[in-house]
């Protein structure tokens, strides 16, 4: 933590960052901030156009309006976890959590490296082509996460 304060749509600016980073002993150069971005493998940040501001393209902890449109998503998306967390999403759904929505791929591999991170993976199918026809809203981040605010239990399918 390095006392930034975001502004309404998750940005910092750049020389903001680098200077607080280097005031708490983490040197980082602009070179080296542009390195983490370019080669982050799951495309997390991303800078402004003009490339003076930076933020985390989801997965805020933080009130934040992040700007991206409503879209429709393709049939099926996946999320992956661990199976212990399956009662819960049995029973619950798939909830957002202290995030600002569930995350959703659209391949079962990425799913399922997410869902190696938190243990023994577990793949779940999303009737997302569905959910949208009942309204519920997507979003797809910069890095091609979808985005959504609960996965309810009924548009669920364990495929692991």
């Amino acid at each position: 933590m390095v006392g930034l304060v975001l502004d309404e749509a998750g940005w910092v600016p750049v020389a903001d960052l680098l200077q607080a980073c280097n005031q708490h002993g983490m040197a980082l150069t602009l070179a080296d901030l542009q390195a983490i971005v370019a080669s982050n493998d799951k495309g997390r940040f991303s800078f402004s156009d003009d490339g003076t501001l930076i933020r985390a393209n989801q997965g805020h902890s933080v009130p934040v309006r992040l700007g991206y449109a409503p879209l429709a998503p393709p049939d099926y998306l996946f999320h992956g976890t661990a199976v212990r967390f399956l009662p819960g999403i049995q029973a619950e759904g798939i909830l957002k959590g202290r995030r600002h929505h569930v995350h959703l791929s659209a391949d079962v591999d990425t799913a399922r490296r997410v869902g190696e991170r938190h243990g023994r993976p577990a793949i779940l199918k999303v009737y997302s082509g569905a959910m949208h026809r009942d309204g519920y809203i997507f979003y797809l981040s910069k890095n091609g996460v979808w985005l959504t605010e609960t996965v309810p239990p009924s548009y669920l399918m364990d495929i692991s």
